[in-house]
């Protein structure tokens, strides 16, 4: 049975990566978190509901959504995973990937690989895998805790590397006027000479 209405265009990129055409995949207008949370509710009570990887604690929740350089940004937890999402709003940056296929996105903390997902109810979206299975948490008020902390890490900058005595030395300074770590100290002094 061909159904040529249901079939997605789609577009050969660099890298030999297959996209499905942009005009399947309208931007989410308003924040979709509650449409993220309902499609996750629904599948955690049909498809996932007696899965040995659920974890019977928790439930679907969204606990941070924002607008991220004109996409949707956000953690998901789930009983079964914890994860970060891109969903597409009115940027354009985002692309409907075959599910599977990956894309990478760059944050102020670094670069990280989504992979490409589509459910009925909420179209394509991305998604990067935090903690699966998610038996550490014995609480709803935990998982949460840690989507908010790993969404917060993501949008932070890097800290700066601790000053090293090289380093100092490298940049004209002197060596000598660097705190000596433990370390340093045992293995023979601040470049490590003593291995």
């Amino acid at each position: 049975m061909d159904l040529p209405e249901l079939r997605r265009p789609q577009v050969q990129v660099p890298g030999g990566q297959r996209l499905v055409s942009a005009t399947t995949c309208p931007p989410h207008a308003c924040n979709p978190q509650p449409l993220l949370a309902a499609c996750f509710a629904r599948i955690a009570a049909t498809r996932m509901a007696a899965l040995p990887v659920v974890n019977p604690a928790l439930s679907v929740a969204v606990p941070a959504m924002q607008d991220w350089l004109g996409e949707w940004l956000g953690v998901l937890v789930t009983p079964w995973t914890v994860n970060l999402v891109i969903l597409p709003g009115p940027g354009g940056r985002f692309r409907a990937i075959e599910v599977g296929g990956a894309q990478w996105w760059d944050f102020p903390s670094g670069r990280y690989e989504f992979l490409g997902h589509h459910e009925d109810g909420l179209g394509h979206y991305q998604s990067c895998s935090l903690l699966s299975p998610v038996f550490e948490f014995a609480t709803q008020a935990q998982a949460e805790a840690f989507a908010r902390a790993a969404f917060d890490a993501l949008l932070a900058a890097p800290l700066p590397p601790p000053a090293s005595a090289e380093g100092a030395r490298l940049a004209g300074g002197s060596a000598l006027a660097q705190p000596l770590s433990r370390r340093d100290f045992l293995l023979g002094g601040p470049f490590g000479g003593g291995r």
